[in-house]
Order: C-alpha cells, then sequence, then structure tokens
C-alpha cells in the first residue's frame, strides 16, 4: 500500500496527453512528476504548462527515476507495449491507454508481469466511470431488466482525428481502427453482459469512405455472441457529424435507453439522457454532474490512485485491455476472411 502523495510520469504530451497532465494535476494524492515526449514543441509547451516536472525526450530516463510511482501512458498503439513492459520492469505502476497493445500475448505478458511484480496495471476504459455509462451497468446488476439478453452501442461521428504525424492513418502504428474507436465498445457490451458469460465469437463487416485508405474501417458493426444466445452489436460510421454515441439493453424483463451528444467527443456541455423500462413503466433517470470523457478521464486517475493505496478495485484492468484487445484483432480478422472467429482462436495466438 502507497501513502502519500503519487508522482506521475507522462509518457506522451499530444492533445491527449495534455488532458492526462491536467487530470493527474486535478486529482488529490496525485501530481506530475515527470512528461516524455520526443518532439521539441512538445517538450517545451511541457515545460512552459508544468514547470516543476521533469521533462526529457527519452521515456527510458523517466521509467529509471526512484521518485516516479505511475507511469501513464499516452502514445501512439504501437509504442504501448514497448513503454509498459518497460515501466513494469522498473517497478512502476501503469495507467495505459486503449488498446493495451497490438497483439494479445502482448496483453497476457504485461498482465503476467504486473501480477508477478505485485503492481496495479490499468487500462484507459473511462468509459466504464462515466454516470451515464456506468449508470447502464448499475441498472443491469440491479435486476432492473431481468437477465441481459441483447446489447447494442453505436457511434456515429466526424472527423476523425489524425493524431501527431497522422500516426491514426498509419496501420503499421494504429493497428486498425477498430483497435483505436470501438475498441470502448466492445469493452461496455462485454462489460453490460458479463452475467451470462464471456463472448465466444465475432462476426463483423466494414467499409471505407477514406479515399485511399481501404484498410481504415470508419464504417464497422460487428456482433458478438455470447452463452445462452446473448449477443450484442458493435456498430459505428466516422463518417457522419459531430459525435452521438447510444446504448440499448434489453432483457427478460425491460430495457435500457442512453445517448450521449456533442458537438465532439471532448466536450463540456454533452446533452445525454439514460431512461429505463423495468416492465411496467418508463422511467427518466437525472444525474448530479455532466458525463463525457474529459470528466472520466478526472475519475480514472482518483481511481488509479486508489486503487494502488489499497481503497478501491480498479475501473479497468489488464484482463479487461486484453479482453478488449481480443475481440478487436476477432472482428479484424472476420473482415478480412469473411468468417465468423471464435474468440477461442484469438487469446490462443
Amino acid at each position: 500500500m502507497k501513502t502519500g502523495q503519487l508522482r506521475f510520469g507522462l509518457v506522451g504530451y499530444g492533445a491527449w496527453g495534455q488532458c492526462h497532465a491536467g487530470a493527474i494535476q486535478a486529482t488529490d494524492g496525485a501530481e506530475l512528476g515527470g512528461v516524455a515526449v520526443p518532439s521539441r514543441e512538445s517538450r517545451d509547451r511541457a515545460v512552459t504548462d508544468h514547470p516543476q516536472a521533469f521533462v526529457t525526450s527519452d521515456y527510458r530516463e523517466l521509467v529509471e527515476r526512484d521518485d516516479i510511482d505511475v507511469i501513464d501512458i499516452v502514445l501512439p498503439s504501437h509504442l504501448h507495449f514497448e513503454v509498459a513492459e518497460a515501466a513494469l520492469q522498473t517497478g512502476k505502476h501503469v495507467l495505459l491507454e486503449k488498446p493495451m497493445a497490438l497483439q494479445v500475448s502482448e496483453c497476457q505478458r504485461l498482465n503476467t508481469m504486473a501480477s508477478d511484480r505485485n503492481l496495479q496495471l490499468a487500462v484507459g476504459h473511462e468509459l466504464r466511470l462515466s454516470s451515464l455509462w456506468a449508470g447502464v451497468h448499475s441498472l443491469i446488476q440491479e435486476g432492473v431488466i431481468g437477465d441481459p439478453l441483447y446489447c447494442l452501442v453505436e457511434l456515429s461521428r466526424r472527423p476523425y482525428r489524425q493524431g501527431a504525424s497522422g500516426w491514426r492513418y498509419d496501420i503499421g502504428r494504429v493497428g486498425s481502427w477498430i483497435l483505436e474507436e470501438p475498441i470502448h465498445f466492445f469493452d461496455l457490451a462485454r462489460w453490460y453482459l458479463e452475467s451470462v458469460g464471456e463472448p465466444q465469437s465475432v462476426y463483423a463487416t466494414a467499409s471505407s469512405a477514406q479515399q485511399g485508405h481501404p484498410e481504415l474501417h470508419d464504417n464497422f458493426s460487428a456482433i458478438m455472441h455470447f452463452p445462452e444466445g446473448a449477443y450484442a452489436v458493435v456498430t459505428q460510421t466516422l463518417a457522419a457529424f459531430e459525435h452521438h454515441q447510444t446504448a440499448k439493453v434489453t432483457g427478460t424483463k425491460g430495457a435500457i435507453w442512453a445517448s450521449w451528444s456533442g458537438a465532439q467527443d471532448r466536450t463540456r456541455h454533452p446533452d445525454f439522457s439514460l431512461r429505463v423500462f423495468d416492465g411496467e413503466t418508463v422511467e427518466t433517470r437525472t444525474f448530479d454532474r455532466v458525463t463525457g470523457e474529459i470528466f472520466e478521464l478526472e475519475d480514472q486517475m482518483a481511481r488509479m490512485v486508489a486503487s494502488i493505496r489499497g481503497d478501491e478495485a480498479l475501473h479497468a484492468t489488464g484482463q479487461d485491455g486484453m479482453w478488449s484487445t481480443a475481440l478487436c484483432i476477432a472482428a479484424a480478422r472476420s473482415i478480412e476472411e469473411s468468417r465468423r472467429v471464435g474468440i477461442d482462436e484469438i487469446l490462443k495466438t
């Protein structure tokens, strides 16, 4: 158990990395002790924004420092495993942006390392901390809709950010767009239907509106098959407008309908709602706080601090991160091979 102020080392300082830095600074019991970023421009910005922090171009200098407790990784996807492995090897707790890694074997390696060293390894599925999306999960757990049978998680948005140096448009660095956006929705669907067991297979299809980039699946749909005939649909288009997300869950007794809309995903003034049917009446739930990924990012930092201190469980563990990665890889294989892909064959690779 760790007491006192936890010092975070942040690896990556792009747009989302800057949000992470702000969330760390806003969290009781946490402080930003260092930033590692290769770009000179980003380093200069980090020095200006956080003059108290050690700033370097080499993440190895950061992970090897004795005065850093947690490494927070906000990098292009292909670098996640390399940096997380180095952090765990030096005895640091790790908060790792999704996807956890580009291969299931890499996820398994990180989980083993964290377990062997008794370190916390969290994955950035911050939607689990949302009053809205977590509210859906709580209603399911309370049995309000009976046994869950079906789940739909849908996203409609535009534009899709390219990332620093266009890394999200580089298949070698991003892995696939399925690992970028739908990975959150695979995680939610698995979480919502957890009472029926783990997903068994995935069938997916996709198309692209990106000229010259058919491998970037901005129109994407997948069906996840669970035990007992339960199933979930994860679907998105990145060729629409603004940012609109919906989750619907039906069970043997009732149904839930949640929605969130904003001009962009990081808006501080979204429209959102949660309606629930318990088999007899329809009720609209109200909230005492705004929901959105920038707010949940702060909650994620607070949960990380609490878990290291032994006060709370992680919101999304390395096992959760491995599962969401495996589901995305299964979906990508399904598109490539035009077949239903069993999760067992992915977990064994």
